[in-house]
């Protein structure tokens, strides 16, 4: 699939076109930490008195469901024609080159292994990143943490729909990049 002009006119009766709304994607990404802190908050303060880190760690478990069920969704969408996987290395590739360029128009900037279940994955352009800016950098980067949730339980989320139970934990150091450690919790044969 690609999102160059280029590319042949959509057929909107084909009901296996591959399609997925890049601008839509953006604006869910753009509300949806702000629309998950909301909730937690309201929740939170409905008949008791709230700490911040107790809004903060509902808002986290909020995204990374969220992206987690997304996840999941992509993964049937864009397997489903695919031959099956033969070993967890190629559902990582296949989660590196096919699934991220699909969300963010570009694949992994850099896949690391260890070869016993451990996945690094750098994108030194993370896409939702792209437009993120603070005049002081440690408010950036404090700030882009929370968009990392919703990434990382999509990635949970296609992993698992692929038969690969895992934890997933991400970090940016440098805006606009982005690390997501991918740990297997029952590597296959």
């Amino acid at each position: 699939m690609s999102f160059d002009s280029s590319s042949p006119p959509l057929n909107t009766s084909d009901p296996n076109a591959r399609v997925f709304s890049s601008s839509c994607f953006d604006f869910l990404l753009i509300e949806l930490v702000p629309m998950a802190e909301r909730m937690a908050r309201d929740l939170a303060t409905e008949g008791k008195e709230t700490e911040d880190e107790e809004v903060r760690e509902t808002t986290f478990f909020r995204l990374e469901s969220l992206g987690y069920r997304v996840g999941q969704g992509l993964a049937e969408r864009f397997s489903r024609d695919r031959p099956r996987f033969t070993d967890n290395l190629d559902v990582i590739k296949f989660l590196c080159k096919d699934l991220w360029t699909v969300l963010f128009k570009k694949q992994v900037d850099n896949l690391k292994t260890n070869h016993r279940g451990v996945y690094v994955l750098t994108d030194s352009a993370f896409r939702p990143f792209g437009r993120m800016s603070m005049a002081v950098r440690s408010d950036a980067i404090s700030m882009a943490q929370a968009y990392l949730w919703f990434p990382c339980g999509v990635i949970r989320g296609a992993l698992a729909n692929l038969g690969i139970n895992t934890t997933v934990q991400a970090e940016t150091s440098d805006l606009p990049g982005a690390t997501f450690q991918i740990k297997t919790l029952q590597p296959r044969p």
